[in-house]
């Protein structure tokens, strides 16, 4: 039998742009009930393209699953109107610059005051505390901050400007860091019956990426010359083999027919490999480029060397691997439906999978004050 793990369990999102929703997307993938507080003009990420009448596919898939309620935190009234919810509720997650939920009357303090037992989550830039703490913080920032965009421009060759960023590898890395933190609260919870703040920093969340350049930071070495991964010339474009072990370069070698590779004593033992990797790759391109990619992947596959050809991600969610792992759920929205990621793990025993539905701005906001007791003159006052 399968459940909802966190069936049972209700969240009060207070998060906008990606670390936060990502986060509390996780939960109600799960299960949990998550009621996602937004400003009177909702999230930024409603704004966001595609757009589909109106409706954003980009907050859809980071959003789907949760119920929305749309209040003016300014107000006293919406602030009081979330102090009678919080006997209900068993986490709270917010992505604020610290200082705003105080500004609010709704910090951690105030919270446990009246549910001893809550999780509170806070997501920001450097953490809750320190000199950086109130520092306005996205992840492009994050990135240079955290030493990430040096380290990968590090292993570009003949670069020195940093990358532009597109892709936000801070947020969605801080969001994952405060799911896990939260359910490893929830479960001392669960033993205990105590409630704890849960701090999480972007910069640190981002730095766990740089494992050897936290150490070469400290020990420093000589320069070590082409990179190890890099792109693989063929007839028609490029392939990456990751050759991260003497097995797979043994393989790379059976692959490339030129076995005499292992025995060559610029390549047979990995210090002088090292050492001489543009001279090893200067020659497999000598016999990749008279392939295509997909007779280089094919050979590579036959001997198990790690590789792939570089994909788009329309090419990739094509993959019939992804279709056999039920990869992709379907979500409804305003704009009709679109296809979203499930969570990357799976369990034996419970569901893990989107929730088939993006809500529309302030949809459940009268539902949910109306439980929380408020009648129809208090839900008024704060709509």
């Amino acid at each position: 039998m399968t459940v909802d793990l966190l069936h049972g369990i209700r969240v009060l999102d207070f998060t906008t742009t990606i670390a936060g929703p990502h986060c509390t997307r996780m939960m109600a993938d799960l299960g949990a009930t998550v009621i996602k507080v937004e400003a009177p003009e909702g999230d930024m990420m409603r704004d966001r393209q595609p757009l589909r009448n109106g409706a954003s596919t980009s907050f859809g898939q980071l959003n789907c699953g949760k119920m929305s309620v749309a209040l003016d935190l300014k107000k006293p009234a919406a602030q009081a109107a979330i102090k009678a919810l919080l006997p209900t509720i068993d986490v709270v997650v917010e992505n604020y610059r610290p200082g705003v939920m105080r500004r609010f009357g709704l910090h951690y303090d105030v919270m446990k005051a009246i549910k001893p037992d809550l999780v509170y989550c806070a997501i920001s830039g450097y953490g809750q505390t320190g000199p950086a703490s109130e520092l306005a913080a996205y992840a492009p920032a994050i990135h240079a901050a955290s030493g990430f965009d040096l380290a990968h421009m590090s292993y570009q060759e003949g670069r020195d400007r940093p990358d532009n960023c597109g892709v936000y590898v801070a947020d969605v890395i801080s969001g994952t860091y405060a799911f896990g933190g939260i359910v490893s609260a929830l479960w001392h919870r669960e033993r205990t019956g105590e409630g704890q703040m849960v701090d999480v920093s972007m910069l640190e969340s981002t730095m766990t990426i740089l494992l050897p350049e936290l150490q070469t930071a400290q020990f420093p070495q000589p320069p070590a010359g082409k990179p190890l991964f890099g792109p693989v010339r063929t007839k028609d474009g490029f392939i990456m083999p990751a050759v991260a072990s003497e097995r797979t370069f043994v393989n790379l070698a059976k692959a490339a027919g030129r076995e005499d590779w292992i025995e060559d004593p610029r390549f047979k033992l990995y210090p002088n490999r090292r050492a001489n990797w543009g001279d090893l790759i200067d020659e497999l391109e000598a016999w990749s480029t008279t392939l295509t990619t997909a007779e280089c992947q094919a050979a590579f596959d036959r001997t198990g060397v790690p590789s792939s050809p570089y994909r788009t991600v329309r090419e990739l969610m094509a993959d019939p691997q992804l279709k056999h792992r039920g990869a992709f759920a379907e979500v409804k929205d305003a704009g009709g439906t679109f296809r979203v990621l499930n969570p990357p793990f799976r369990l034996s025993g419970a569901h893990v999978r989107a929730r088939g539905f993006a809500s529309a701005l302030g949809e459940h906001t009268r539902a949910v004050l109306r439980e929380a007791g408020l009648d129809d003159e208090a839900i008024a006052a704060v709509t």
